[in-house]
């Protein structure tokens, strides 16, 4: 018997714009089938941020507000308090969070808000031409650094720094109830990455607190790849800088 695809309720019929070869489509559907089975498809905001993820109003079947640059943690803080019981996330890519919004995410984990943060880091400056962004690896290059990320020069002087990991930091903070890296490079780990988001969700309406879920995506177009070539950069490579599995999680601790 064939298998027959089922369509998400909570995605439109909108053609998505992403590149071929981009795995936002595939994070979209992940949030979207967790919403389903947690059954909060009337009961769920979310936040769109500034970046390739800008027009995911547009996909999901739900209500949703656009943010300023890097401010979607902040107004997905808002929302949640004015609605305490429902479920609400912001859907960010690097350069959104890790660099102009950076404030913003760090002081809305340490204030422990009870909202679900879903963090594309494609080590890129996407939507906007291929600019180096914060978790840019050393030596990866990117229209700003066009020989390669170089941390220090060979005298010792600082040019580009060192690439941030989003996860590590926010895990030492107090108010995170759940914090993991995941990536989208195979069925396997597309599964890991669902098992992760619904964790996310569910302890987000269980009032535990703030929860972050880094999904590490391949960039074909600004990498100047095939979309094979990218996962397997994402799966070979970006895991040696950034390491997958579970920084933070309050009820294993226990």
């Amino acid at each position: 018997m064939a298998t027959v695809y089922k369509k998400s309720a909570m995605l439109t019929d909108t053609p998505l714009h992403y590149c071929p070869g981009c795995t936002h489509g595939i994070a979209h559907k992940l949030i979207a089938e967790t919403i389903e089975e947690l059954g909060l498809v009337d009961n769920v905001v979310g936040i769109a941020p500034v970046g390739c993820g800008v027009f995911a109003y547009n996909y999901f079947n739900c209500d949703m507000q656009e943010a300023a640059h890097g401010r979607a943690p902040a107004v997905a803080s808002a929302i949640k308090r004015v609605h305490k019981n429902t479920a609400v996330f912001s859907y960010q890519g690097d350069g959104d969070l890790a660099s102009i919004g950076m404030a913003e995410i760090v002081h809305a984990a340490t204030r422990g808000e009870n909202i679900t943060v879903i963090f594309i880091n494609n080590a890129i400056y996407g939507m906007t031409g291929g600019q180096m962004a914060p978790t840019t690896l050393e030596g990866q290059k990117a229209t700003t650094c066009i020989y390669g990320r170089q941390v220090r020069s060979a005298e010792g002087e600082v040019i580009n720094g060192n690439p941030i990991h989003v996860s590590e930091l926010l895990a030492t903070l107090d108010g995170p109830a759940y914090i993991e890296r995941v990536m989208l490079t195979d069925p396997a780990n597309v599964m890991k990455a669902k098992k992760a988001v619904k964790k996310a969700f569910e302890y987000q309406m269980a009032k535990k607190g703030f929860t972050f879920v880094e999904i590490m995506s391949g960039c074909p177009t600004n990498w100047y790849m095939s979309p094979a070539d990218a996962l397997s950069f994402v799966k070979n490579e970006m895991t040696k800088k950034y390491p997958l599995g579970v920084f933070k999680d309050i009820e294993e601790a226990k």
